[in-house]
């Protein structure tokens, strides 16, 4: 069994060809040159971060399926300054146009040192912003972004940092090594 951590740079899809019909955009063929493995969950366009590859369709299945309630943890950089009743509400859980989401565990954390955003996040000096780490254990579309948005500071930079035991921890972005 062969299972990838794969540091996924933002503007990078999350498979192996491009079939859209517009300008060509870059894939995992360009960083990961193993046959055989595939994505195990899916990682936004405009997402960075942590995304396992594997050749066990079982696995694969446990990682990406809801049901299993795998804990993913991510750093998002939002906008504003979330009081403490913005945190309860996502500690909760949170209300989407598809129905109430799990209880997120979140705290405000100090800016963490992550490689440069190409192209970067916009810069403005009148909107304060600030560093969350959120761990859930869905895996809805665009699910972080939709609960930040949804108590008033939407995300400007999202990283997923740990899915499971997994982490990025080490790796660079656009760099990959096998789990041990």
């Amino acid at each position: 069994m062969t299972l990838i951590l794969f540091n996924k740079p933002y503007g990078v899809l999350c498979q192996f060809t491009d079939e859209s019909t517009g300008p060509p955009r870059p894939t995992l063929a360009a960083f990961i040159k193993r046959p055989g493995v595939y994505p195990a969950g899916r990682l936004d366009l405009d997402s960075e971060g942590l995304l396992l590859l594997t050749d066990d369709g079982r696995l694969q299945a446990q990682i990406a399926d809801p049901r299993f309630k795998t804990p993913k943890t991510y750093l998002a950089q939002v906008e504003g300054d979330p009081d403490e009743a913005a945190l309860e509400a996502l500690r909760r859980g949170v209300k989407l146009k598809d129905g109430p989401t799990l209880p997120a565990q979140v705290e405000r954390i100090d800016d963490p040192a992550l490689w440069p955003r190409d192209p970067p996040v916009r810069f403005r000096k009148s909107v304060p912003d600030c560093w969350l780490r959120l761990t859930i254990r869905e895996g809805r579309n665009r699910q972080v972004r939709r609960m930040t948005a949804a108590v008033g500071h939407p995300t400007l930079r999202l990283v997923r940092w740990r899915i499971g035991d997994w982490t990025l921890d080490g790796i660079a972005q656009g760099q990959w090594r096998e789990a041990e």
